[in-house]
């Protein structure tokens, strides 16, 4: 058939407009899965990126534990967690964001997912989150069942890897540099069970502490040697005080009081760390730190809750028996009725040891931005913003 000018100049024109809805779907998908910063490599990468990479416990794990074989004593994965904010359980051992949540949005960096979410590393420019619900600091806690932190330092060993292909290594290592490095763990070495443990039993508490202490500043030192100089740490708050134990104490006859031989580890734990960073800034050229106190800050809460936007602070919304301490929330850990507050803003914790969303809200905003006797020598909006 004889083709007219006309509907050749069309059929061309047919041809063109294929050929660029072809680049650009090419160029969407790469979009999905790379981001766009990681398409600099070495010296074209921007230094002004500041990372956040998360280690820790179910104060700060987003969910990594959703993508690890445990027991669901130790996953967040139905309702209600995650109703006041996400509308679905995420994973969070919280009614909706946990405080590095809050973190990354001060730190104007997207949202930091679990870094074992299947597809995750392609964003690791913005950072990670190791954290795993349970973890300890010695790998004795809850072995089997969590992510502990060597084995969280681990993983981050395999993201630089990651970031280092995706990017080069010298953007990977003026990310590692530039970045911020958040640490909160410690409370379950603590916790009743693992001081039942026969390591406990062997040690004075004394050298306990230190055992956990010395685990967690050797992460610290570990990762300035690859890099790393600025680090976030939070410290234990009085544990013993959780609705969990003021439940037991009053199943013991008691009146609901905190529980004093949790609560006196913690004390030992926070001022041996307090001294180790303090060793550690003497030590290590350029190191710099920001020091959480969420001991006195849990203090003050208690003692002022309104102060807070609280109108309770000793039992927990979500749960069961005396202060819903009875560790019951959302019926799948051995207990099937629970409990539920209508008004979660109103507590400062969700279940029997867990903080509520808002609660979270009020610490990141102390951690990023409070004064020096709370969060010091630096707050973390100010290591975000120094160049060393």
């Amino acid at each position: 058939m004889k083709m007219t000018k006309e509907y050749r100049i069309k059929l061309k024109l047919a041809n063109s407009c294929s050929q660029l809805c072809l680049v650009v779907v090419l160029v969407v998908l790469a979009s999905l899965t790379i981001p766009a910063d990681c398409f600099h490599h070495d010296d074209h990468y921007p230094e002004a990126i500041a990372a956040l990479f998360v280690f820790g416990d179910s104060l700060i794990d987003p969910g990594n534990n959703n993508y690890i074989n445990t027991s669901t004593g130790f996953q967040a994965n139905f309702p209600p967690y995650g109703e006041s904010f996400f509308k679905y359980p995420s994973g969070r051992f919280c009614d909706g964001r946990v405080i590095t949540d809050f973190i990354a949005e001060y730190a104007k960096l997207p949202f930091i997912p679990p870094y074992l979410q299947i597809g995750y590393q392609y964003q690791l420019a913005y950072g990670a989150n190791f954290a795993s619900a349970g973890a300890g600091a010695l790998v004795e806690t809850y072995p089997g069942s969590v992510v502990d932190l060597k084995t969280q330092l681990w993983h981050f060993n395999e993201a630089e890897k990651l970031l280092i292909s995706n990017i080069g290594r010298r953007g990977a290592e003026r990310i590692v540099s530039n970045s911020v490095y958040l640490f909160s763990i410690g409370a379950n070495d603590y916790f009743s069970d693992s001081t039942k443990s026969n390591i406990f039993k062997s040690f004075t508490p004394e050298d306990y502490v230190a055992m956990v202490v010395g685990n967690i500043t050797a992460a610290l030192e570990e990762i300035y040697k690859k890099g790393g100089r600025k680090f976030g740490v939070v410290n234990m708050p009085p544990l013993g005080c959780a609705p969990v134990y003021r439940a037991a104490d009053l199943a013991a006859g008691g009146t609901g009081e905190c529980n004093g031989q949790v609560t006196a580890l913690a004390k030992l734990h926070n001022v041996l760390l307090s001294k180790r960073l303090e060793h550690l800034q003497k030590q290590l050229k350029s190191f710099r730190y920001s020091y959480f106190d969420f001991f006195a800050v849990f203090v003050d809460l208690f003692d002022n809750p309104l102060k807070y936007g609280f109108k309770e602070v000793k039992s927990a919304c979500c749960g069961s028996g005396p202060f819903r301490g009875t560790n019951s929330c959302g019926g799948r850990w051995g207990i099937k009725e629970y409990e539920l507050c209508g008004n979660p803003q109103d507590y400062s914790f969700f279940d029997s040891v867990h903080p509520t969303q808002a609660a979270n809200q009020q610490f990141a905003e102390l951690i990023w931005a409070g004064p020096s006797n709370v969060t010091g020598p630096y707050n973390l909006k100010s290591l975000f913003q120094l160049s060393l």
